[in-house]
Parts: structure tokens; sequence; C-alpha cells
């Protein structure tokens, strides 16, 4: 596993009132998925089922907006039970000894008209590297049960940067 791809879908975060304000991660809606480079020749699927994320913004065009993320490494899930607690072992990510994966941006910078670079820096294993997240914002929407707008913003990272941090396979 040399090769990591990381993905973090921030699908759709919930308001907790009008625009400007701070808005929290919804787990009916939000996934944190990952993939991983398996020899070379294939890539398995993940995702972290326990996670969370906020994005706080004052400004409308998320100019000063700021992402924080966590997930719960111990949450793992390829499918693969066996893989799973591979994974969650010091072999890899070392579940018992560093619990937590985080992301806290850096900054945010608008790209085009619905998409945005958030910089960075994404911490597990006991290592911290900056990062380069490309966001894509699809607007808000009523939330009819809630009466609040939601905004839908889709972020992914793909970074090898991290994958030294873990023990190397014989």
């Amino acid at each position: 596993m040399k090769s990591t791809l990381i993905t973090a879908a921030l699908i759709t975060l919930f308001s907790t009132a009008g625009f400007s304000q701070t808005w929290n991660w919804d787990k009916a809606h939000s996934q944190l998925n990952f993939g991983i480079s398996h020899m070379g020749v294939g890539e398995i699927d993940g995702t972290f089922s326990s996670a969370s994320a906020r994005i706080t913004a004052s400004k409308d065009d998320f100019s000063d907006a700021v992402v924080e993320l966590s997930a719960d490494i111990s949450s793992i899930n390829t499918g693969v039970e066996q893989r799973n607690n591979h994974l969650k072992s010091a072999d890899f990510f070392d579940a018992a000894k560093y619990p937590t994966l985080t992301f806290k941006s850096t900054s945010f910078k608008k790209t085009g008209a619905k998409t945005y670079e958030v910089a960075g820096d994404l911490s597990f294993h006991g290592v911290t590297k900056p990062v380069v997240l490309t966001a894509t914002f699809n607007g808000t929407a009523v939330n009819p049960r809630a009466k609040r707008p939601s905004p839908a913003l889709r972020s992914l990272v793909r970074s090898n940067a991290l994958i030294s941090a873990l023990p190397q396979l014989p």
C-alpha cells in the first residue's frame, strides 16, 4: 500500500441558522470516504463511519471560511472485517495509539464559479502535513424539516503525502 487516495466527501452540511454562520456535519447526508491502491493492481474503497465536520464563514463568498473535520480511525470500514482490523492495527493506522484523523483548513480560495481550493493540515498517525482540497459549492437548499438553508459542499483530497507516515510492508 505505497500509494493512497484519500477522498473526503463533505457532501451536505447542515445549517444552524441563516448564511454567514456555522454549518455542522449532517450525518444522514455526509460521508468521509477513501480509496487505497492495493498492490498497484486495484483500488479498495472504504469509509470512516464516525466523522464530524464544521464550516464557519462570515462572508457569503466563503473567503474567510474555516473547515474542521475529524474521524475516528476505529470506525474504518472497507466491507471486509479482516482488512478493517488490519488497517486499524499498528501495521497501518495504529488506531489504539492514534485514534483520530483531523483536517483543519488554513485558506479557502475561490477558483471558479462553483469551485474552491481549500488548503489545510491533515493529521493522522502522529504526522501532520499540508494538503489541498478541491471543493465544489452547489448552492443552498432549504431543508423542509428544519426550515433552514443547507449548503451543499463536496470536497476531495488526493494525497500520497501522508502514506509515508505509515509503516512500510515488508
